[in-house]
């Protein structure tokens, strides 16, 4: 996504003057004098932000050594010891204070786009940045692709000097956060052909992706013949989909630019499981997985993924969230498309009518004869699971690793992974 409304000028300059953004209100105060003890490898993009962090902080953990500080969406984590995740910048300090006199030195950190435009990327010294890909998403806090883009950037202008900054080479958002990277700050670039042609030369791609319940296998090709030898012929990490591919040679190049060498970071990657909710296979006969995908790029690639690998019939559950980016929600649905049976349910509602969201996404969906709209998501979920045969693929997208549902002012528990094992059982006592 470089620009929705074609407005290419006023994308170059947002991304121009993201250098001089002005004082935000309330902005957090300048990092700590122990902050600059981390290395921190910092990650941003719409999608597999927390997949690429987890790999990462598991790529540059070194036997014997305190961990790295990993923070994601799926929460705060030293080692593989969860911590209490801050809910203010004081309390991101603070844990990182303990976790620092613990002996931690490095940090793996995902990166909203929300945080980035108040200013965090200089709040806290990133030395390494990594960029997943920029798609629609997250317009309602932005207002224009433009601003999200340049929120994005934040994290590349302020890279030091003998930092990296590691480039989806096949995204084309990649080419103008390029521009505003400082000098003396090195540029690595991957890339996996779903993504589209490179736009620039790859340091590291994949010829070839394979996937299957197993998992995601990729070959590995050089940009350089001369690392050639350094780099294993091939990558295999136990997430299914292309998309895990990207963020598994971002991961890669990240820990290289960190000092890991490639064949050790692959091996730690290759060990490593994929985050809670990326999808995560929960049940068999029928299949059955949950993902965390809700925007119109993460949607097509998960299902694209469970088509590629089901031998019957898929089954796709989703909703879209209320009081959100509206303009999404067609697109969701046309992502949707490839699908046998499309349940179209909540999301998290918030203050609209559930009915008007799904009618919104309905209309990507025309002249498909297999959508219905169940608008209880437990009852969707119920439906879909009970109602595949034992080959088919039941594809529930939205919420992931997510506990809870926004209806109103209320929030509920409510979990897509108990709902979907409950009528597994259900189905397999019968």
């Amino acid at each position: 996504m470089l620009d929705s409304s074609g407005n290419l000028q006023a994308l170059a300059l947002a991304l121009a003057v993201a250098r001089y953004l002005p004082p935000v209100p309330q902005a957090p105060p300048p990092p700590p004098p122990w902050s600059s003890d981390y290395l921190t490898l910092g990650v941003t993009g719409t999608n597999g932000k927390s997949t690429t962090t987890s790999w990462l902080a598991a790529a540059i953990t070194e036997p014997g050594a305190p961990p790295p500080v990993c923070i994601t969406t799926l929460g705060f984590f030293e080692g593989h010891t969860s911590l209490p995740v801050p809910t203010h910048h004081d309390g991101f300090l603070a844990a990182l204070r303990e976790c620092h006199a613990r002996g931690s030195r490095q940090a793996a950190i995902e990166f909203t786009s929300e945080a980035l435009a108040l200013g965090f990327a200089r709040a806290w010294p990133v030395q390494i940045g990594v960029f997943t890909n920029l798609t629609h998403d997250h317009l309602d806090a932005h207002g224009s692709p433009e601003h999200y883009l340049a929120s994005k950037a934040q994290l590349f202008v302020a890279l030091p000097v003998g930092g990296a900054a590691v480039l989806n080479g096949c995204d084309a958002s990649s080419a103008l956060l390029a521009e505003v990277i400082p000098e003396g700050v090195r540029v690595l670039r991957y890339g996996v052909p779903s993504r589209g042609a490179a736009i620039a030369p790859l340091d590291v791609r994949a010829s070839e992706v394979r996937i299957g319940w197993e998992g995601t296998t990729m070959t590995l090709v050089a940009g350089d013949p001369r690392k050639a030898e350094k780099l294993p012929r091939e990558l295999h990490v136990r997430a299914i989909g292309e998309v895990f591919a990207e963020n598994a040679l971002a991961a890669l190049l990240g820990a290289h630019a960190a000092g890991i060498p490639f064949d050790v970071a692959a091996a730690r990657i290759s060990a490593a499981s994929p985050p809670r909710g990326r999808f995560e296979v929960i049940a068999e006969r029928p299949w059955v997985v949950v993902d965390y995908a809700h925007s119109p790029d993460a949607l097509a690639r998960t299902v694209a993924a469970a088509k590629q690998i089901c031998i019957a019939k898929l089954w796709v559950v989703f909703g879209a969230g209320g009081n959100r980016d509206r303009d999404k929600r067609a697109p969701m649905g046309e992502a949707a498309r490839p699908a046998d049976h499309v349940l179209l349910t909540t999301d998290n509602p918030r203050d609209e009518d559930p009915k008007v969201i799904a009618e919104s996404i309905h209309q990507g969906l025309q002249g498909h004869g297999g959508v219905e709209v169940v608008l209880d998501r437990a009852e969707a979920i119920r439906r879909a699971v009970e109602g595949a045969a034992e080959t088919d693929v039941v594809l529930i997208a939205g919420k992931g690793h997510e506990t809870e549902q926004k209806i109103g002012r209320e929030v509920r528990s409510f979990s897509d992974v108990e709902v979907a094992l409950d009528a597994h059982r259900v189905r397999r006592s019968r």
